[in-house]
Formats: structure tokens, sequence, C-alpha cells
């Protein structure tokens, strides 16, 4: 219990923290109190609070939680623990496809339905990878994302250069980060992740018995096949959902399980709520270092994700080997 309250606590530390912390106009503790009530702002501060710190922390929390669950959520599926959406290509794949939608679609596209792309293109490359693998050896597995990862990313570039009008929108969106959020993203995230998040928690005690091998859970009454199928497109709703808002986010999904089962244990029915917890956390410290490394200006919070999550897989894969 302690830790469980540790770990709310640290987080409503970055909450706080991310509603008032380097902001060209003054904030004040109570004008960031008083901007989380309902009412119309009455101050410059309050204002700056509710339409723009407020809507960015709430996505920042929503696409933390949502992006280590899909982290567990694999690792457990594939019984890989350097397995996460932006190793194995699912994010680059999401990407991929929303640039193509973003540079080359005769209307533009928004909301809803660019979840449903980016969902698309990461089960395609997820489809891709499990292939190209035809097993769930771990190098092959990660293997294959690598380089599905690396020829998305270059159809990515090409995009790129064959739509210069749209090439700067599609790059800085590329680089992951929430700085342009406003409420819009909130309600475009928030029914995805009520509706997913309890279905896939439900499931945890399956999990479980899964994470003991497949042939032991299908002797214990586990559906193999309707699970992973299941599982499999909660995950790339999860994905696309993130990716469509704030692009491809990598690590979180990686690191955060990791965290929570040194902190917690192996148990998925605890791991995962706490990474939930964990993924929240630790993209709002990463979004305020953003803003702090680059002030006045700020840099993505996807740049800040890649300089500490880039040594932390070397260091995880030099571990598993």
């Amino acid at each position: 219990m302690t830790r469980w309250l540790f770990t709310v606590a640290l987080l409503l530390c970055a909450f706080w923290f991310s509603l008032t912390s380097f902001s060209a106009v003054p904030i004040a503790p109570q004008s960031a109190l008083h901007a989380l009530w309902p009412g119309q702002p009455a101050s410059i501060g309050e204002a700056l609070v509710f339409n723009l710190r407020l809507p960015r922390a709430l996505v920042a929390v929503l696409l933390g939680a949502a992006l280590a669950l899909a982290g567990g959520l694999l690792q457990a599926l594939t019984h890989n623990p350097l397995a996460s959406p932006s190793v194995l290509g699912i994010n680059s794949g999401a990407a991929l496809a929303i640039a193509l939608v973003s540079a080359f679609a005769p209307v533009q596209l928004e909301g809803y339905p660019l979840t449903v792309i980016a969902a698309g293109g990461g089960g395609l490359s997820w489809v891709c990878v499990t292939l190209a693998a035809r097993s769930h050896d771990r190098q092959r597995l990660i293997l294959a994302g690598i380089a599905l990862s690396a020829f998305c990313m270059a159809m990515t570039h090409i995009v790129l250069l064959l739509a210069e009008d749209h090439a700067y929108g599609i790059l800085t969106w590329l680089a992951g980060g929430i700085a342009q959020v406003r409420w819009q993203e909130v309600w475009q995230l928030l029914p995805v992740m009520v509706v997913i998040i309890p279905l896939v928690l439900t499931q945890t005690r399956a999990l479980n018995l899964l994470t003991m091998g497949d042939s032991a859970a299908h002797s214990l009454g586990v559906n193999i096949v309707v699970l992973r199928v299941g599982l499999s497109i909660a995950l790339l709703l999860l994905v696309g959902a993130c990716v469509s808002v704030a692009g491809p986010l990598g690590f979180i999904g990686l690191l955060v399980p990791h965290l929570a089962r040194a902190w917690i244990g192996h148990d998925l029915r605890i791991m995962l709520p706490m990474a939930m917890l964990l993924g929240a956390t630790l993209l709002l410290v990463a979004d305020i270092a953003a803003r702090g490394l680059g002030w006045p200006g700020e840099l993505p919070a996807g740049v800040v994700l890649a300089l500490v999550g880039a040594p932390c897989f070397v260091w995880l894969a030099r571990r598993q080997r």
C-alpha cells in the first residue's frame, strides 16, 4: 500500500508542477488551483492553465498510461521482455500510415479516423514482424521489429520529400510531443481509454496464465487464439490513438513495465495498473524536462524520452543475452 501511495503522490506532484512550471506568464499556485474549478477564468494565469496547461497535462497522463499498458501487454503476449510498440515497429507503422494520409489524402481527416488509420498501419507492421520472425524467438522478433521500423521510417522520409508542403508539420509531429494539444485531443483520447483499458485489465488473470506458456494456459482453460486476437486489437487501438495525437513516442512501453515489475512484482493484476501510473508520471516528467531544457522555447518530449530510453534499451538488451 505504501508503494501505491508513493506512486500516486509522485504523479500528483508531477501533474501540479506541469501546470505552473516554465511559463512565460508567471502562474501563481492559487491561479492554477482556481483554474481546476468550473467557471470562467478570472485572470491570464487561470486562462493559461485551463486552456493550455491542464489539457496538456491530462493528455500526458492518458498517453503515458496507455503506452505503458501497451508495452506490458505486448511483453506478456510475446513472452519477450524487450518487446514494445516502438521496438517491434508498431509505432513506426502507425506513423507511416498517418504521414501518408496527412500528405496525400484528398480531404483532411481528424479525430477518430486517424486513430483507426494509425491502428491499421501499426497492425500491418505487427503482422509483418510476426511473419518475418516465424517464431517466438526473442532475437528474431526484435531484429525483425528493428528492421521494419527502419523501413517504415525510411518510407516516411520519402513521403516528406514527395510532399514538401506538409513536410514541416509531419516532421514536427514525428518528433513526438504534446506541445500543441488542447481539449480536443483530451476528448479524442478519453473514450478510447475508458473503453479499452478496463477491458484489458479484466483479462489479467488469463494473461498471468499465458506467461506460464501457451500449453499450460490452454490446459487451464484459456482460449489462446481469442485472447491473443482480442488483446492485439486492443493494443493496436491504444497505440493508434496515442500516435494520432502525439506522434510515435518511444521507449515508455519498453522501460515502464520493467520499472513496475521491479517496484511491485510480476503479477499482471497489479503490475499493469502500476505501470500505467509510472508511465503517466514518466511522460509528465519528460514533458516538463522538455520545457526546461529548451527554455524559453521547448523541445519535443519524444526527444527527451529517446535520450533516456536508448541507453536503457542497450542495457536491457545486454542483460537479456
